[in-house]
């Protein structure tokens, strides 16, 4: 009865998981999507806990509200600039936990004997076994030991990884490619390591329940070389790439998730691993055309480095042509007179969480009976989705929110196109240059427009490290400083207009 009950609850668990999958697809069902996948998991968690009997109801609770009371802080602290890197951490955190649990697995299986009739009972009964009975569920076989190898592999990789990409974005570790000579070497040498590991773990657990050594001395060496490998296989991304990394670590750690999950026999993780493994995949893939790389060069081309900020002004590019400075009234003056206004907002806006102010100067020109859309580039910001979710914040519009596929065609028809802090994702020379490292990289037409107003600090590159020809281009305006005061004086001056 037990066993059905915990089955039925995983059912449930993964049905809310699909459901909930689903509606992050559109912003606006995407909150309560994410309620119900929250919903699953905590089914399955406190169906495994509870009817496994694992933990007290007290003791469940008791982690229910410390983790809760953690979530909660976080979910409210975490500035909405460092949730890439907050993203990054839990990605690192599921992979080690992934990689912990199979490791606990193995060494119950050290603690105890193999006994088949003592097996059969506990699995009749889902009793908690007695510590003094010594037994297993099943024997330690060598399928058992790959598949614990495996999340360990996964596990591990994911947890380093993940915190150099931590680093990265916070700024704790250059952005930019960190290579040496031998890098490439190195690290194929630590993965004929982690393949020698993983075949002596396998070939060990023939005589484990005589013989632990093997196995237990094994998978001690294969997460020490995965904890290398994972750090030389992201040091040299660059800080361009890192929204792809991103995506694909939490792919990783789905897989780990997984993986543990076939040690344990546990449906739920087996599942919900499974499905954020295959999201992830697609999302890397999704960010990869959108940059047009390959994964393969991702990884590889070491591109990008840190993103630069700082004051600054009008600029003389290398190739000696100039730049527009205008001031925020002549910027009011211009978008309060246009019929379409198409706000482009990147990373900058983050930076200065100008969101807020970004709504309420898109409500006055809204009742003024301007046209206003907002154009968002898939790897706009430092993760998928960052723009939408520093929008929705400061409550813009659902249905103003425009993927860049919708929206290019309406540049051409655009009075007033008003980029905040975005760079690469908006340089014409990835259409134009063939020399550009971005060259194919789809972009927003933002140069298109009939005029062109740019929020920035300075002319420094963006994480691309090349120059953005828009800034250059004669229907193009620079509006310097901080994003946020910008636009609260461009505020101002619309309101003064209008009274």
């Amino acid at each position: 009865m037990k066993e059905t009950l915990i089955t039925l609850a995983y059912l449930v668990a993964a049905s809310l998981f699909i459901i909930g999958l689903k509606r992050l697809s559109s912003p606006m069902t995407a909150r309560g999507g994410n309620q119900l996948a929250a919903g699953g998991m905590l089914l399955a968690v406190i169906a495994t806990l509870f009817m496994q009997q694992i933990l007290s109801p007290i003791e469940m609770v008791a982690g229910l509200v410390v983790g809760g009371a953690i979530g909660t802080w976080l979910a409210r602290t975490v500035e909405m600039t460092k949730m890439p890197e907050l993203v990054a951490a839990f990605n690192g955190f599921g992979g080690g936990a992934s990689a912990l649990v199979a490791a606990a697995e193995v060494a119950r299986y050290a603690e105890w004997n193999i006994d088949p009739v003592a097996s059969m009972q506990a699995m009749a009964s889902l009793q908690p076994l007695p510590t003094d009975a010594a037994v297993v569920l099943e024997p330690f076989t060598g399928l058992t030991a790959f598949t614990v190898a495996l999340s360990v592999l996964i596990g591990a990789v994911t947890f380093s990884g993940s915190f150099v990409a931590f680093g990265k974005l916070s700024g704790k570790i250059s952005g930019n490619p960190v290579s040496f000579p031998g890098l490439r070497l190195l690290s194929i040498v630590i993965g004929l390591g982690v393949i020698a590991a993983t075949v002596w773990v396998v070939m060990g657990a023939a005589d484990f329940a005589v013989i632990k050594d093997p196995v237990v001395w094994g998978l001690t060496a294969l997460a020490a070389l995965a904890l290398v490998l994972g750090i030389l296989l992201v040091v040299p991304i660059g800080g361009a790439d890192m929204p792809v990394v991103v995506a694909l670590l939490n792919s990783y750690s789905g897989l780990a998730a997984s993986a543990a999950g076939f040690v344990l026999g546990n449906y739920a993780l087996i599942i919900s691993g499974a499905l954020v493994g295959a999201s992830g995949l697609i999302l890397t893939r999704i960010m990869c055309d959108a940059m047009n790389r390959s994964l393969a060069n991702v990884l590889l081309g070491g591109f990008g480095g840190s993103s630069s900020t700082g004051d600054g002004g009008p600029a003389v590019s290398t190739e000696g042509l100039t730049v527009r400075e205008t001031t925020p009234d002549d910027a009011a003056i211009l978008m309060s007179y246009a019929q379409k206004v198409i706000i482009v907002p990147g990373y900058g806006l983050a930076v200065a969480q100008a969101q807020h102010q970004v709504r309420e100067m898109a409500d006055l020109l809204q009742s003024e009976g301007v046209e206003v859309k907002y154009a968002i580039h898939p790897v706009a910001g430092r993760m998928p989705g960052h723009m939408n979710v520093l929008l929705a914040e400061a409550n813009v519009p659902y249905d103003q929110l425009f993927d860049m596929d919708d929206v290019n065609a309406d540049f051409e028809t655009t009075d007033v196109a008003l980029v905040v802090g975005a760079n690469d994702v908006v340089n014409p020379a990835a259409r134009t240059d063939p020399s550009s490292p971005i060259h194919g990289m789809p972009i927003l037409n933002v140069d298109k427009s009939q005029n062109v107003i740019v929020l920035k600090r300075s002319m420094r590159p963006g994480y691309a490290g090349v120059d953005n020809m828009l800034f250059y281009a004669d229907n193009t305006q620079m509006l310097f400083g901080d994003a946020k005061d910008s636009i609260s004086e461009v505020i101002s001056e619309l309101k003064a207009l209008q009274s």
